[in-house]
């Protein structure tokens, strides 16, 4: 399956090395567009990374190091962009400059292309100038890009907008997820993984393993992942400490682990695969979307979450379990139901690889593609091969 590459694209994210999910899912997104088209692609999509310090020369994808908050920065942005037949923009309120990352609006002002916003944060509840800025981009932006029929409902539902202009394109996962199983069959895996830091819920998968110790086989909790970059800036490794001093503590050293390694996708995707069970024990009740959730169920493996919203919309056709906040009883039971009953954990598998269905990087590259190619076409903007030689310079 070949991506209809009639436009180029010019990325605005975050973007390896840095740490986080919206550079994972930029740099994926591009890595799925290039790999449909490898002679070419490159020519036709770049990127505009954003970064906190002064980066070195850019070398591609990367077209320009965006520094946040710089005006003689922002205006190389918008130049480098300017070189593209249309722009994506990632957007969450904490990686642009000023004020809830206000900045953003100066960029996408600067801008004459046709621009696209995927909106990884959608809130039920922002504040008068969260909101104002949403609308802003809403007014400026061809479209408007959400990864969940939740955040779709709520940008159309809450924000002063055009909801024809609203795009859903799913998250997606690299295809090494749906390899098969990697589980051995012996202690049963239970897997958390992403960056470490408050709000993640660990300290509540953490008690629920003390109702698991009278298991055979004993299951190991894994918490895969390194300390947020913020939180280790902000109080070192204090919050990774109270983890580990809470398992001893509740005596579940002997099934709690920790694995502090940012692992490369590859391996990431064979750690998932080896897994028997998934835990997101999130305490967000804004999620939207979750890239962890999207790369379980794409490796078919049963989760047990919290009811954020990407949460409750993906698994409600059986693919997991739903337990409330801040429940480490709940949560206890449901791992036991599933590490007791191997079929009602084969179900779950059966229908997760039924819900992962089109959510593959390759397919999903497709529809955005297709989207970048109908703002352009809207514009006037666009032809075949005519991108080729409008590359951006660094």
């Amino acid at each position: 399956m070949r991506i209809p590459y009639n436009v180029s694209v010019g990325f605005v994210g975050t973007y390896p090395p840095t740490v986080c999910g919206i550079a994972t899912f930029t740099a994926s997104m591009v890595n799925a567009l290039v790999a449909q088209h490898p002679h070419d692609g490159r020519g036709r999509v770049g990127v505009v990374s954003l970064t906190d310090r002064n980066v070195g020369v850019a070398g591609p994808p990367v077209v320009f190091h965006h520094r946040i908050g710089d005006a003689g920065s922002l205006r190389g942005a918008i130049e480098a962009l300017s070189a593209y037949d249309t722009v994506s923009i990632q957007h969450e309120f904490g990686i642009f400059g000023g004020r809830d990352g206000d900045e953003v609006i100066d960029l996408m002002s600067g801008l004459t292309v046709p621009t696209a916003v995927t909106l990884h944060t959608v809130l039920a509840e922002p504040t008068t100038h969260q909101r104002a800025i949403v609308e802003r981009m809403c007014q400026a932006a061809s479209r408007m890009v959400v990864m969940s029929q939740t955040a779709a409902d709520r940008l159309a539902g809450e924000y002063t907008m055009d909801p024809g202009r609203i795009r859903l394109i799913p998250h997606g996962a690299d295809p090494e997820f749906a390899g098969r199983s990697r589980s051995t069959g012996d202690r049963p895996l239970i897997l958390t993984w992403g960056l470490i830091g408050p709000g993640k819920g660990l300290e509540w998968a953490i008690e629920a393993c003390s109702g698991l110790l009278d298991l055979e086989p004993l299951p190991r909790y894994l918490i895969l992942g390194s300390t947020h970059p913020q939180v280790r800036q902000a109080s070192g490794e204090s919050y990774r400490d109270s983890l580990t001093s809470l398992a001893r503590r509740l005596g579940v050293d002997s099934i709690v682990e920790f694995d502090d390694r940012h692992l490369t996708r590859k391996a990431l995707a064979r750690m998932v695969r080896s897994a028997d069970i998934v835990v997101l024990p999130y305490e967000s009740m804004e999620q939207v979307t979750s890239g962890v959730l999207v790369e379980a169920v794409a490796a078919a493996k049963p989760v047990v979450a919290t009811p954020f919203p990407h949460a409750v919309e993906l698994l409600s056709g059986g693919a997991g379990i739903i337990f409330p906040h801040r429940d480490a009883a709940a949560l206890s039971d449901a791992l036991r139901e599933l590490l007791t009953y191997p079929d009602r954990m084969a179900d779950m598998t059966q229908r997760a690889r039924r819900v992962a269905e089109g959510m593959y990087w390759p397919s999903v590259a497709l529809k955005f593609a297709e989207t970048m190619s109908e703002m352009a076409e809207g514009s006037g903007m666009g032809s075949p091969l005519v991108a080729s030689g409008r590359r951006a310079a660094g």
